[in-house]
């Protein structure tokens, strides 16, 4: 036969089991419900990256088109603007009685006086 002390401690032995049941299941849902929390906060991270990818894309496609152009390096065999008439090369020539007759030229062959743009 069965005694009481016997089914007391089985009795309690159910009870503490089932205690142990709905603690584990409540850690569970728990559990459950922060990995839910989790995905949506990776999905809303990940669309985040994503746009910030494509305004990035787009940001850099925009820059790309609006670069200036590099401006043309200066030519400097261009630097005299107007070339120095003859009759003011003889004018000056004969204000001054140490000036040559010829004009003078640079390395280049360029007339040097006074109508040498210097801004070019």
């Amino acid at each position: 036969m069965v005694s009481v002390t016997a089914v007391d401690t089985l009795r309690n032995a159910i009870a503490l089991a089932e205690r142990k049941v709905q603690q584990d299941q409540t850690r569970v849902d728990q559990d459950a419900s922060r990995l839910d929390a989790s995905r949506r906060q990776l999905d809303a991270d990940q669309e985040e990256l994503s746009q910030t990818q494509r305004d990035s894309r787009t940001a850099e496609r925009t820059a790309a088109s609006a670069e200036t152009p590099t401006p043309a390096p200066v030519r400097l065999d261009r630097a005299i603007a107007t070339t120095v008439p003859s009759d003011v090369l003889a004018r000056a020539g004969s204000a001054s009685p140490t000036a040559a007759t010829a004009p003078q030229l640079n390395a280049q062959g360029q007339t040097i006086g006074r109508l040498i743009n210097i801004v070019a």
